[in-house]
């Protein structure tokens, strides 16, 4: 004989999966979950092992032992170092065909893509590759068709970086043209720069400074040729303002040291007038005479920045990490170079919703290995540095969408992979 069946019992059972399907749902909040690293967030005073979690392109989480139950994905970082994406103030990505163009729409510069993320970066700054004559094309070129956030110095020359007599072309360097640019757009214009001027004026300074007054940004200075009526000591004791940044600090000709190789005061005492000091490694500014002393008498980089081009890459710099990996060497804490690397530089250039993972932040992060060894570091002179320790990185996430993945640890075992049936192809057959 036949049992009733209940029938409240299909309705308790569609109860019960909905429900549980309503607590599956739940307990995914987060797309992705960082878990088991050591991460360095200088902004936010975090140097431990802790989880991020990301949601919607934005950190949702930090904090101990976040159970991998709520993420959609988890990704172990166990035995690496998690930090905020990191901020290089100083490259030249306004790259293109032009001739005689340089680092303004020329050769010399190179499409970020392909050099950012590899090292752990997802910010980066123009350095004066384009004018206000030229920053719409550099806009469309290269700033709107890039994942890499590329933020920008407008140039005090109209024209922008294209090298030779234009960039000497004292009639080109209008403060009041120049500030109108950046208060157009402010979300990409964050300062003023003025380089490689040849002669004995202070006019490129003073006029970029005044733009930077005008628009409420800092001005950066490659000072260019060292000339005696233009006096290095003067620039930073006289002509900058607080926040404004002499690159190039490690330069070859900057009077550093006295005949002892003590670190000159003027320099110190530049600094605490509020002038800024960054890197600016490049192919001819960065070596090891100046920078091994200073060190080592506490004269110590500010922000620590690539001078990226295709000369540097292909040089002694290399790339970020390569960078940041000399200074480690040179004495510096893991925990100094990531603030030097990531929320100095962000507070530099008044941004300071980059350079950290707070909560409702783009999810930018570097996961970073350091390696141990015997490794060899290399200045624009030629001469070498050898170190033990030298930073890697494994993975990059721009607005939490993973760009770069060394050697895969955000991806599952091709084992795992569904199997996905190839579209047959509808062209004919050629025998």
């Amino acid at each position: 004989m036949k049992s009733k069946r209940c029938p409240i019992c299909p309705i308790l059972s569609l109860l019960f999966c909905g429900l549980a399907f309503s607590i599956s749902i739940q307990a995914e909040q987060f797309d992705l979950l960082i878990k088991g690293g050591h991460v360095i967030d200088p902004k936010n005073q975090i140097d431990s092992i802790i989880d991020v979690a990301i949601a919607a392109g934005k950190v949702a989480r930090v904090a101990p032992d976040i159970p991998a139950s709520q993420a959609k994905q988890t990704v172990s970082a166990t035995g690496l170092y998690v930090t905020p994406g990191l901020i290089d103030i100083h490259a030249h990505v306004f790259y293109g065909t032009l001739l005689d163009s340089e680092y303004g729409g020329g050769y010399s510069s190179i499409p970020p893509d392909g050099f950012t993320f590899r090292s752990g970066v997802t910010t980066v700054v123009d350095a004066g590759g384009s004018g206000w004559r030229t920053f719409l094309e550099f806009k469309d070129q290269v700033i709107d068709r890039v994942r890499t956030r590329v933020l920008a110095l407008l140039n005090i020359v109209g024209s922008g970086m294209r090298g030779g007599p234009m960039e000497q072309n004292l009639a080109d360097m209008d403060p009041k043209l120049t500030a109108m640019r950046i208060k157009e757009y402010p979300e990409i214009l964050v300062g003023v720069k003025t380089a490689h001027y040849e002669g004995p004026e202070w006019d490129p300074v003073d006029r970029a400074v005044e733009a930077g007054k005008l628009a409420d940004v800092p001005v950066m200075v490659d000072f260019g040729r060292f000339v005696p009526e233009r006096p290095y000591q003067e620039l930073v004791l006289k002509h900058l303002r607080p926040g404004d940044i002499s690159t190039h600090m490690y330069l070859g000709r900057v009077p550093m040291l006295d005949s002892e190789g003590n670190v000159l005061s003027y320099l110190f005492e530049a600094r605490k007038r509020g002038v800024i000091f960054d890197v600016g490694h490049g192919a001819g500014s960065f070596v090891f005479r100046q920078a091994v002393p200073a060190m080592k008498h506490g004269w110590i980089p500010d922000s620590i920045s690539t001078d990226l081009h295709v000369s540097s890459m292909n040089g002694g710099m290399k790339d970020m990490l390569n960078v940041m990996s000399k200074f480690l060497n040179l004495g510096m804490s893991l925990q100094e170079v990531i603030l030097r690397s990531t929320w100095n530089p962000a507070r530099e250039i008044k941004r300071p919703e980059l350079g950290t993972l707070s909560v409702g932040s783009a999810a930018d992060l570097a996961v970073l290995g350091l390696r141990r060894g015997r490794f060899g570091f290399v200045d624009v002179d030629g001469g070498k540095f050898n170190g033990n320790q030298k930073l890697e990185c494994e993975l990059t996430l721009r607005d939490g969408q993973v760009v770069w993945d060394l050697n895969g640890i955000s991806r599952p075992e091709w084992e795992k992979l569904p199997v996905v049936e190839e579209p047959r192809s509808t062209r004919p057959r050629r025998f």
